[in-house]
């Protein structure tokens, strides 16, 4: 399952739409909110409950890429690519199956333990690849690739609406959705296994810089060091405080305007969904891009920073104005898509390139973390501000002004962040042997 290494003359732009194929795909999860209303009717369950296949997804793509990070740099993302194909849209054949008997424990399964690990696997399968690609920008390089994951709500969520107002949304029509999404996803994957290849050499771009330039460390040696746990706390806080948002976004948009004279129909839901998705997205690469230019540390003051007064304009004023809850949201989400794409360069700047994938799998459990403490939150406190008589927006401040000081929490993390020191470095040629060795294994 090695992939092939690239012939002299390779275009190195030809390898982000690989990248992509997987991420759009896998990307579909932040589309999960618009499952919710139909499995919570068609199955008596309460939000809290049909959060879980969610959440639980979440939770396995940080394990999965934990502990298969190291196999992902051993076996090439080719592997990993096939791997995650073979895990995500089995997750959904088996969602389908649990929707058509009404057994929501498979859905949970399904969606949640077999297509989590999918989604691990999946979501660092290029990554290594793509920032030994591009040493000069890796920011950029790895924003294009993971906008993909934001992005891929943008296209599953009116696709899912519209296969749930065709096949219906009882258990049935749920069925047919999960089982079109299982087959569909399976073929457009496998565009990314076919396409992927490797670098022949350290300096794709010739006389640029190299993928073993400046320090070094070993996966074993970075979570020893505080940076690691530094940027594990940044990444939780801002995980946490978007996911919150994205997974009860359709619902959330709703309450807060139900009791005003321009309520959101559920359509109307469903694009908010999809412009959060196009936020998330933009925030990837854009904001990537961005820490190319101004470095990492200070792209994450913006995303903390302004991410904090963004929770407080909507906590006191968004369900005054629809414009200004929206835009705060797509503000939000764009940072915490910003994030996500931002990190790996960050962990490229402190720990090099040596064993940077499996660095990136550990600092995922960071996410699996946040993806329960977000929904979580948002939920548990919405379900017990409702059964206390409360609607609308009531429902949700409170859990704003947790989301605030979580923000907080990430930006001192962030400022803790310093130069990983000497004795943690992995010797240069040792690294640069190691990855000789794996690359004529591979050829």
């Amino acid at each position: 399952m090695s992939p092939p290494v690239a012939p002299p003359g390779w275009s190195r732009w030809l390898v982000p739409p690989a990248a992509l194929s997987v991420h759009l795909s896998i990307g579909q999860a932040y589309a999960w909110s618009v499952f919710k209303p139909p499995l919570e009717s068609a199955l008596g369950l309460t939000g809290t409950q049909s959060a879980l296949p969610f959440q639980l997804g979440i939770v396995m793509l940080g394990l999965s890429a934990a502990f298969g990070g190291t196999l992902v740099e051993r076996n090439g993302p080719r592997w990993a690519m096939t791997v995650a194909l073979v895990c995500f849209s089995s997750g959904f054949l088996l969602s389908a199956l649990g929707a058509a008997v009404e057994q929501y424990w498979l859905i949970v399964l399904g969606y949640g333990f077999v297509g989590g690990i999918g989604l691990g696997i999946g979501y660092i399968s290029p990554v290594s690849t793509l920032i030994k690609w591009f040493p000069d920008r890796p920011g950029m390089a790895t924003g294009i690739a993971i906008m993909g994951f934001g992005g891929g709500a943008l296209i599953a969520s009116p696709w899912s609406a519209q296969m749930l107002e065709s096949f219906g949304g009882d258990s049935s029509g749920i069925a047919m959705a999960f089982l079109v999404h299982g087959l569909s996803y399976a073929v457009f994957m496998l565009l990314g296994v076919l396409l992927v290849r490797v670098p022949r050499t350290e300096r794709p771009t010739g006389d640029g810089p190299g993928a073993f330039d400046g320090p070094q460390v070993s996966a074993r040696n970075a979570v020893r060091t505080p940076q690691f746990w530094c940027l594990w706390v940044v990444l939780c806080m801002n995980v946490t405080a978007g996911i919150g948002i994205l997974e009860k976004a359709a619902p959330m948009i709703t309450d807060f305007f139900a009791n005003t004279s321009t309520p959101v129909s559920v359509s109307a839901a469903a694009g908010f969904v999809a412009l959060l998705s196009a936020a998330n997205m933009a925030g990837r690469i854009g904001w990537s891009s961005t820490s190319d230019l101004i470095g990492r540390k200070n792209i994450y003051r913006v995303y903390l920073g302004a991410g904090a007064l963004m929770y407080g304009l909507i906590a006191l004023a968004g369900d005054s104005s629809k414009p200004l809850f929206i835009v705060c949201a797509l503000v939000i989400l764009s940072f915490y898509g910003g994030g996500f794409a931002t990190v790996p360069a960050y962990l490229k700047d402190l720990f090099g390139t040596y064993q940077v994938g499996a660095i990136h799998g550990r600092l995922l459990t960071a996410w699996s973390t946040a993806g329960v403490l977000g929904p979580l939150i948002v939920n548990w406190i919405a379900d017990r501000q409702e059964a206390a008589g409360k609607d609308g927006s009531s429902l949700y401040t409170m859990s704003l002004f947790i989301m605030i000081g979580l923000l907080a929490v990430g930006f001192v993390a962030n400022e803790l962040v310093r130069p990983v020191h000497p004795r943690h470095h992995v010797p240069a040629p040792a690294a640069k042997q190691k990855e000789d060795a794996d690359v004529q294994r591979q050829q």
